[in-house]
């Protein structure tokens, strides 16, 4: 049997037939059935331009319905998708050819002449270009070319994509996904979540990571449901799309800024049927304002690169702020101790591991770290910290690295943030570690003020008091109109303990 995932698409597209795949704003998109035919037009480009079984398809473009054309035929010829975020520059796009070796770079029109050249230096030997509005010589190929109704035969332990971490310490990795990775964890999403034929999702992630892509996407394939693609969040559009849509995936900025909008109302939303948030924390505040104004408790699940998704708050059933719920079917979870790596009891902080048949394979060309990381059992380490409560929901504390170890004690810095945001006037806050000469590290706050609110060091210290044992409150709080985020609203905490690295020396 055929355990390319791609089969398992074909089979619902045909099904599904001339009902809607992907629209957008424009009027423009897919139904299944052209979606199909498309794949096979793109998997003879593919095959035209060099690519076999087992190759490397790497794509730096903007988001469009041909790219998502492109992921599927690059699974239908055999072939591994490789997605690069659209904001690396000329240097980091230099690393991730030469260390993937592509036998294809697809970029954007405009980046053709710079792409060669990077091609030419790292023995990439084909660079084909795909735009926005379904142009380029990729899809001119399309055009020329002897499209391929056939599907390559693979095994579900076979590579379907490789997705590079966001390489915020050291080299980026290249995780290795296989065909039962995808296809199992999207599988479990449209039961959990109780995706149908009906849905309609509005889309506004990249798809150059797992929440826009093998979340949303494959999600939407195996179910036989429709979605929006929106170049972008636009809160403007969200609003006037809200009324025909049923689901929204979202990073926690998409929610924070909707509940600040007076037009977030049960009447807007009274269509949708669910929220999902997921990519970076969701605090428990825009959880209950959310909820407040709308009726509808957003979903927060917690997923990784080399995963997909793990954990996941109930369809039915209470959704808990601060939480990211119990593991999805068939996935497993143990939380150990930072040192021993025993199990730790119940309520008690320690590092999350996984196993399922969602975790990745290991780490392209580095076995080494994936020795490390990877354990012989099967569980990956994922280096957050976590703790489950006595309902049996997960909370996700901070990453490891982040830990603050101040004059021998451990400091999570979500705890800190937690009280530090109750203050009234602050709007957001980061808690970070700087090397101290007396404590090793010492506690740092980063506060983010609400717009037109003025507020001191001291009054942030003096909040503190009472509050938090004296280890765990911050030596020093510096102010800031915003903190750096990555594409997915993660806070970039490694810029912060940069800027401030000099604190206390």
């Amino acid at each position: 049997m055929n355990q390319n995932l791609f089969h398992t698409f074909a089979q619902r597209m045909r099904e599904r037939g001339d009902a809607d795949f992907i629209t957008t704003r424009q009027g423009t998109g897919y139904r299944y059935a052209e979606a199909l035919a498309a794949t096979e037009r793109l998997a003879g480009a593919l095959t035209a331009l060099g690519v076999t079984p087992g190759d490397r398809v790497a794509v730096q473009v903007d988001k469009s319905p041909e790219t998502i054309l492109l992921y599927l035929a690059t699974l239908r010829i055999g072939g591994v998708y490789l997605p690069l975020n659209t904001g690396y520059t000329g240097d980091e796009i230099h690393y991730f050819l030469a260390d993937a070796e592509p036998a294809l770079f697809v970029c954007r029109p405009e980046n053709l002449d710079t792409a060669r050249g990077i091609a030419a230096d790292t023995g990439c030997p084909q660079v084909a270009t795909l735009g926005i509005q379904g142009d380029g010589s990729l899809m001119e190929e399309a055009e020329r070319a002897t499209p391929r109704d056939d599907i390559v035969e693979r095994d579900a332990n076979d590579l379907a994509a490789i997705l590079y971490t966001s390489g915020t310490t050291g080299r980026s990795k290249g995780a290795m996904l296989t065909h039962r990775n995808l296809g199992s964890n999207a599988a479990t999403l449209v039961e959990a979540w109780h995706f149908n034929e009906q849905d309609r999702l509005i889309h506004a992630l990249p798809i150059f990571h797992t929440h826009g892509l093998f979340v949303a996407c494959n999600v939407t394939l195996m179910a036989g449901s429709s979605m929006l693609f929106l170049a972008k969040f636009d809160a403007d559009v969200i609003f006037e799309e809200m009324p025909h849509g049923t689901v929204m995936m979202g990073v926690p900025t998409f929610y924070t800024r909707l509940v600040q909008d007076p037009r977030l109302t049960p009447e807007v939303t009274a269509n949708m049927r669910l929220f999902v948030s997921g990519s970076a924390p969701l605090t428990a505040e825009t959880h209950q304002e959310f909820e407040a104004k709308t009726g509808h408790a957003i979903l927060e699940r917690y997923g990784m690169t080399e995963t997909n998704m793990n954990l996941s708050n109930p369809y039915d059933g209470a959704r808990r702020a601060g939480t990211v719920g119990m593991p999805l079917s068939g996935v497993e979870y143990r939380i150990t101790d930072r040192e021993s790596g025993e199990p730790v009891p119940e309520g008690e902080i320690g590092i999350l591991q996984i196993r399922g048949p969602n975790v990745f394979v290991g780490y392209w060309r580095m076995p080494e770290k994936t020795r490390e990381e990877l354990l012989e059992d099967g569980f990956f380490i994922t280096g957050d910290l976590a703790m489950v409560d006595e309902r049996g929901y997960i909370h996700i504390v901070g990453r490891d690295k982040d830990l603050v170890i101040s004059g021998g004690y451990n400091v999570y810095p979500k705890e800190v943030e937690q009280v530090i945001d109750e203050l009234e006037g602050v709007n957001e806050s980061a808690v970070i570690g700087l090397p101290h000469p007396d404590f090793g590290e010492g506690v740092t706050a980063v506060v983010v003020p609400q717009p037109g609110v003025t507020l001191s060091e001291q009054q942030v210290l003096d909040f503190l008091q009472g509050q938090l044992a004296k280890y765990k409150q911050p030596k020093r709080v510096f102010f800031a109109d915003s903190l750096p985020r990555n594409t997915m609203g993660k806070v970039q905490k490694n810029q912060l303990r940069d800027k401030y690295r000099d604190t206390y020396r």
